[in-house]
């Protein structure tokens, strides 16, 4: 029974030379209409799919502070009025600080949302332009004073590192002037050059000159270790904590937990069947037009399926996978089915097996996808 809910807003006021998420620009799209199907989806969803609540909303995009006012005070009106939302909830929205000006920091507070997930990337204003940004260092600190202004206390920030050109010093800096600010989580991610991007026309012509693996290895040391000093605790490959700030929605991917995926583009994963929406603007509103439901794929996931997923989404954790965890999910001993791949990863050093759990080693971690396709199996 999911108790998390993904919504996808796909409009963008500019577009990132790196991004490959489903958007559109925004100008003369049709985000009205967009968002009254959004909402026939989500009256249809919980219908057919009810829960008794749900713990964690996350509104992402694209770009939601895109929308009016307006706009995206309806779309939030509408997850409160359909789905059962737990005593305590977490309720995020993505957040650009050129689009996000204090009535809808205020509207989102107003309407229940208590976490705002900033997209700073970085903090070196040259390195904004090159990667497409519509903003300045200097909005990310206003939007997070305007959002403690409307009274939020959960506030995350999104950062980028190997970016093209970019040395040690420069992320340094945005370290430092990230630990500065008064918030409570940090995601850093190191850039992927994506098809269908600016970037990857640029990388296939050989004119995106990139940091290389030894310097982004060496950005992510720095990261842990600035981080640790600045009272962050590491609980994800790519996200850090202040204590008890971790996300719950997110929490919910890495556990391998059910959700509901709203919008064009969104996934979901309901009662053992993962669900992909689809993706064009016309696809998406004339489905939800005409039967209620905008489905482009749906596959039921099987029990090989789950195991592998519950592996390399809960290695992602610092705290690895629990003995017990897969055992009571899957009635099955982790060690009958991984032994081997186990045994060969911890003697390569890249798993530590503590008895109860295993977990990524420090070494592990900057190597994290080579230890997750180990996990992948033939279907019985």
């Amino acid at each position: 029974m999911p108790k998390a809910v993904y919504i996808h807003v796909p409009f963008c006021e500019q577009i990132c030379h790196y991004c490959d998420f489903n958007k559109f620009f925004l100008q003369n799209q049709p985000v009205d209409e967009y968002i009254e199907l959004c909402e026939m989806e989500i009256k249809n969803t919980i219908s057919n799919f009810p829960t008794e609540e749900v713990s964690s909303v996350y509104v992402g995009g694209g770009t939601p502070t895109s929308l009016t006012t307006d706009q995206l005070g309806r779309l939030l009106e509408w997850v409160k009025e359909y789905f059962p939302l737990a005593e305590n909830y977490e309720w995020s929205v993505e957040v650009n600080p050129g689009s996000a000006n204090f009535d809808k920091l205020q509207k989102m507070q107003e309407i229940g949302v208590n976490r705002l997930s900033i997209g700073a990337q970085t903090f070196d204003a040259a390195l904004l332009k090159k990667i497409g940004r519509d903003h300045e260092p200097g909005d990310v600190e206003k939007t997070v004073q305007q959002a403690i202004e409307a009274g939020f206390t959960n506030l995350s920030i999104d950062l980028m590192m190997g970016l093209p050109e970019q040395t040690m010093e420069q992320f340094q800096e945005t370290l430092r002037q990230v630990v500065a600010l008064p918030i409570q989580h940090i995601s850093a991610y190191s850039l992927k050059i994506e098809p269908k991007t600016v970037f990857y026309q640029l990388w296939s012509k050989g004119k995106l000159p990139m940091p290389g693996d030894e310097l982004e290895a060496d950005m992510y040391e720095e990261l842990r270790n600035t981080l640790k000093e600045a009272g962050f605790t590491h609980y994800e490959i790519s996200n850090f904590a202040k204590k008890g700030f971790e996300s719950t929605h997110n929490l919910t991917y890495w556990n391998n937990e059910e959700y509901y995926g709203i919008g064009a583009g969104a996934h979901s994963y309901v009662q053992g069947v993962r669900r992909i929406n689809h993706g064009p603007l016309p696809k998406y509103m004339n489905a939800v037009k005409q039967s209620g439901f905008p489905y482009r794929e749906e596959h039921q996931v099987s029990k090989t399926e789950a195991m592998e997923e519950h592996m390399f989404m809960g290695l992602r954790k610092l705290d690895g996978v629990s003995y017990t965890n897969f055992y009571n999910r899957f009635g099955i001993e982790m060690r009958s089915i991984f032994s081997q791949e186990i045994d060969r990863l911890v003697n390569d050093g890249l798993l530590r097996d503590n008895g109860s759990s295993i977990q990524l080693t420090d070494h592990g971690l900057l190597l994290g996808n080579e230890v997750f396709e180990k996990f992948l199996l033939k279907e019985q």
